[in-house]
Formats: structure tokens, C-alpha cells, sequence
């Protein structure tokens, strides 16, 4: 027991960061499961259900042109870069058409509702370690390809164009259509324990659910202004776009999809913390993370991992987006 804590402590202190072959955008599976036809009338509606609740969280963001990136060289006091990563620059024009983003993550509730009527494997795993974090109502632990899958899926039963965001869109509505928003609070500030976890809540949650690891409990505390929640923290979260260091150097003005190949995918927002590491480390609108789509390699590899069933996207989640 005490070395699988270890293993998994180790899991979510190393970065998912892997070599691979390039993929290119045309190689990337493009459609969904489709859903059953002998659905049981207990699954029926357990499907109108996430339906609705798919398009109640369903927030219209009015799109605009923004400075996408570090932007504390124009608004911090000193003058100085908000990031100390030079990924998210430079501060560059960006211009988006209107756009739908979801208020809040895909739970495993709604993978498991998902999975059952696409008559697929639900996700995560459910050794006696794991099924005990895999809590109904936290944000759900998926890989790249699963998040875009849920997403198209839903959006065919919906008849909507949805899909993962970009990470100009993630950025735009993280920061208020665009404005200059450090943290995506209801404040723009971090006020700990108020609109996000203190220490001292992290470990009363771990407690209440005899869980020691902290979890991707949702909508705890205050939405931002344009009604999303916890985009700060609990689970980063897939977009569209390959990684690419430098491409702000080089991405296009009007609704930037990222490069057309890579071997990593961005994801925004952060694991599960408290205010303090989010303040000073993960939490900041512009900080981009990249990780590898299926599972990082050297992960996988790992000697002393391979002992273990690991989840090797636990924290990693979806908020769908879906464009006119």
C-alpha cells in the first residue's frame, strides 16, 4: 500500500512530457462512437439527462480580437512577464468567432452515462487502489482521443459542431473575452479558501472521503464572471491544438487551431492544488502545459510503475466547446 502511494505520488510530480514521431492533423481520428439502438428505458433516459445537462452548461461566449499570452509586460506594475515559461509568448494578436464553451468538466458520471450507451469500456481503472479515487461527481481521467471522442459524440446527439476548444478559446473565456485576467476566479484574484482550495480543505476533503490524495471535487467555489467553473485547478484540460513552443511566434490572427502536427497536446488549467502552488506555479490564464496524447512513455516504462495499475491520465480531463 505504501509503495503504490509512492508510485502514484511519483506519477503526478513528473511532468507528461514524451518523444515520439510527429502525427499529423490528417491522421487524427475525426468521429465518435455512435450510440446503441437497443437502449433500455432506465438508459434512455440516463442519456436525455446528460443531454440536457450538456446544453444547460452550454455558456455563449461572444467572440472579439485579444492579446493571447504573457501580458505582463504591458500590465504588471514592474513591467515584467507574469510566466516564467517562454512558451507563452510573445503577446500576440488573436481574433475568434463566436463560441460555446462548457461550465464545467465531463465528470466520470457523465463517462460512465457516455460509455454505456456507446457500448464502450468505461473509463479509468478499478483495481481496489483506483476505484476508490474514482469518484462519480470529480472530473473525469481520459486521454486525448477520449476527450475529443465524448465531445463529437455529444455533439452529433445534439446536433451541434462540438469538439475540444483551442487554447486561444480556453485562453479568451479563461480571461473574460480576452481582458487582462491573471487568475480565472470570480475575482481575478486568488483569495484561499474562499474561490479556491486551501491546504486545510484539501486535506478536510481527503478526510471526508478517506481518499489521501487530493481529487478533482467540481464546482466548490465561485464561478468566473462569464460562469465557468474551476478553470484554475482540479484536472488539466485537453484542447485541439499540438504543442508547439514557438508557435506564437508564427500562429495566425483569426481562430489559431495550433500546428498541423506534433507529438504533444496542450492542456490547460492544472492538477488538483491549493491556492498556494496555484498562485506561484499553475494557475496564472496564459501558463500552457504540454503532455503526451496517450500516456508519456517513460511512464509507462517505468520499473518501478510497471508494479502498479496506474491511471496515467487521472488528471487529465475535457470541458467541450462547440462552434456556430
Amino acid at each position: 500500500m505504501i509503495k503504490h502511494k509512492l508510485a502514484i505520488i511519483l506519477l503526478s510530480s513528473i511532468s507528461l512530457a514524451a518523444c515520439a514521431k510527429p502525427i499529423s492533423n490528417a491522421n487524427q481520428k475525426a468521429l465518435g462512437p455512435t450510440t446503441k439502438t437497443d437502449l433500455s428505458s432506465e438508459q434512455q433516459k440516463q442519456l436525455q439527462q446528460l443531454l440536457d445537462k450538456t446544453k444547460k452548461n452550454l455558456i455563449f461566449v461572444k467572440g472579439g480580437t485579444y492579446k493571447m499570452g504573457d501580458f505582463g509586460p504591458e500590465h504588471s506594475i514592474d513591467g515584467l512577464p507574469y510566466d516564467g515559461n517562454g512558451d507563452s509568448k510573445p503577446l500576440h494578436k488573436v481574433t475568434l468567432d463566436d463560441f460555446y464553451l462548457s461550465a464545467t468538466k465531463a465528470t466520470y458520471a457523465d463517462f460512465d452515462i457516455y460509455t454505456e450507451v456507446t457500448g464502450q469500456k468505461a473509463v479509468g481503472n478499478f483495481d481496489e487502489y483506483s476505484i476508490e479515487q474514482r469518484v462519480p461527481t470529480a472530473a473525469a481521467g481520459i486521454n486525448w482521443q477520449q476527450a475529443r471522442d465524448y465531445c463529437q459524440w455529444l455533439g452529433t446527439q445534439l446536433n451541434l459542431k462540438m469538439d475540444l476548444p483551442t487554447e486561444a478559446q480556453w485562453e479568451y473565456a479563461a480571461r473574460n473575452r480576452g481582458q487582462y485576467i491573471l487568475y480565472a476566479t470570480d475575482n481575478g484574484k486568488i483569495d484561499n479558501g474562499r474561490n479556491v482550495w486551501s491546504f486545510e480543505q484539501r486535506q478536510q476533503s481527503q478526510d471526508k472521503l478517506k481518499i489521501y490524495k487530493n481529487i478533482s471535487e467540481l464546482q466548490k467555489y465561485p464561478a468566473t464572471p462569464l460562469g465557468f467553473y474551476d478553470m484554475i485547478t482540479d484536472n488539466y484540460e485537453w484542447m485541439l491544438d499540438w504543442y508547439d513552443p514557438e508557435y506564437y511566434s508564427k500562429s495566425p490572427e483569426k481562430n489559431p487551431q495550433g500546428p498541423k502536427s506534433g507529438t504533444l497536446k496542450v492542456v490547460r488549467s492544472s492538477a488538483p492544488a491549493d491556492g498556494q502552488p496555484l498562485k506561484t506555479f499553475t494557475g496564472k490564464t496564459m501558463g500552457r502545459h504540454a503532455i503526451d496524447p496517450v500516456a508519456d512513455p517513460k511512464l509507462v516504462n517505468s520499473e518501478l510503475l510497471k508494479k502498479y495499475t496506474v491511471d496515467f491520465n487521472q488528471n487529465n480531463s475535457v470541458r467541450c466547446a462547440a462552434n456556430p
